[in-house]
């Protein structure tokens, strides 16, 4: 049986293609996040920026890993649909959160989410990955946007940092980061409302347009992982970096730090 938001077809398309909207996952959260949301900005964490990239105009807000210092997050973390829903969506038996992250574009926000994969920033390895974005105000233009597929590509998108460009790593084995327009790949996205969420694998290029309309776009992100995910080690320092986590590779996320918010019957 799967959760009552879903049916077999949002699974199928979720391992087909990487990438599916989930209507209203965090309908009844809504004013929740939004509280919670206020919250961070006004009490930014250690990760916070306001991706300030020169000749870029307004504000884009992000911060992450905030769930244990924001009673809001953790409430909808684990109370919401999202862990259960996660598991159908990834056919794991078990969900541990990794993390929640929040990204507000401020109306007249010029600068454009790059195009990337969440995968090679992170030191998780695994097909049972799942990130739930979900905007907090209606959404047309400044909407997710995926390319259906790319969570089964060969080689992973290297992974730059949003303002200054440069790469986290060596670029190789890693594949530049590809203009999905001007190649004319399949990209999914979705007018949403408030509550909507896309779920997508770890391994699925995404990217977002500024905000230049006026009227503000605040984002919940959370980010799980299933069965197989397992800690890995990568050529440089990941984000989130997590220090002095003390794992090993192959070993499974400690759960002191990354607890298990749904096991299956």
């Amino acid at each position: 049986m799967t959760h009552r938001l879903i049916t077999q077809d949002h699974i199928d398309t979720f391992q087909n293609d990487g990438v599916v909207l989930i209507k209203g996952l965090f309908g009844d959260c809504v004013e929740t996040l939004r509280a919670g949301v206020e919250r961070n900005i006004a009490e930014p964490g250690p990760y916070a920026s306001n991706n300030d990239k020169p000749g870029e105009s307004g504000r884009f807000f992000d911060d992450y890993c905030n769930w244990q210092r924001i009673p809001e997050f953790e409430q909808v973390i684990k109370t919401s649909a999202a862990a259960e829903v996660a598991a159908d969506l990834m056919q794991s038996d078990q969900v541990q959160l990794f993390h929640d992250h929040v990204l507000v574009k401020e109306p007249g926000t010029s600068m454009a989410t790059p195009w990337h994969q969440d995968g090679p920033y992170y030191f998780v390895e695994g097909q049972q990955t799942i990130s739930f974005w979900s905007p907090l105000d209606p959404v047309t233009s400044a909407s997710l946007r995926c390319v259906a597929g790319s969570h089964r590509w060969e080689k992973p998108v290297l992974p730059t940092r949003w303002v200054k460009g440069d790469a986290f790593f060596d670029p190789d084995p890693y594949m530049p980061v590809p203009d999905p327009d001007a190649e004319g790949m399949d990209i999914r996205e979705w007018e949403m409302d408030p509550g909507d969420a896309v779920a997508f694998n770890y391994g699925t290029l995404h990217g977002a347009r500024g905000n230049p309309d006026g009227a503000r776009r605040r984002a919940f992100s959370l980010r799980l992982v299933g069965d197989d995910a397992r800690y890995t080690q990568r050529p440089g320092p990941t984000s989130p970096p997590f220090p002095g986590h003390d794992m090993v590779q192959g070993q499974r996320l400690r759960e002191d730090w990354f607890p298990v918010i749904w096991r299956r019957g």
